[in-house]
């Protein structure tokens, strides 16, 4: 024997049927709750820290082998300042 039950309702009136809790007053207190803190989140963002967060360390070591070589550049020109200044006080 088989019997066939339909029953055309809300999910409220389901919910209520049954028993079970009303849980979308919770819900919306904890979605508002939820953006308030992920607009906090954004709102005290700090660009730079999240760049040094998301670049990987080799672009950091990349910047610091492109200081060094600078360095490197700023003191050859300076040594051959000295050099060239020697050379014009000898003559």
């Amino acid at each position: 024997m088989k019997i066939h039950i339909e029953i055309d309702c809300s999910a409220e009136e389901a919910r209520a049927f049954l028993g079970l809790p009303d849980v979308a007053p919770m819900q919306r207190k904890l979605m508002s709750a939820a953006e308030e803190r992920l607009l906090e989140a954004i709102r005290a963002m700090d660009t730079k820290a999240l760049l040094d967060r998301w670049l990987p360390l080799s672009l950091r070591n990349l910047e610091q082998w492109q200081e060094l070589w600078a360095q490197m550049a700023a003191s050859a020109a300076g040594l051959a300042r000295t050099k060239s200044a020697a050379a014009a006080k000898k003559s």
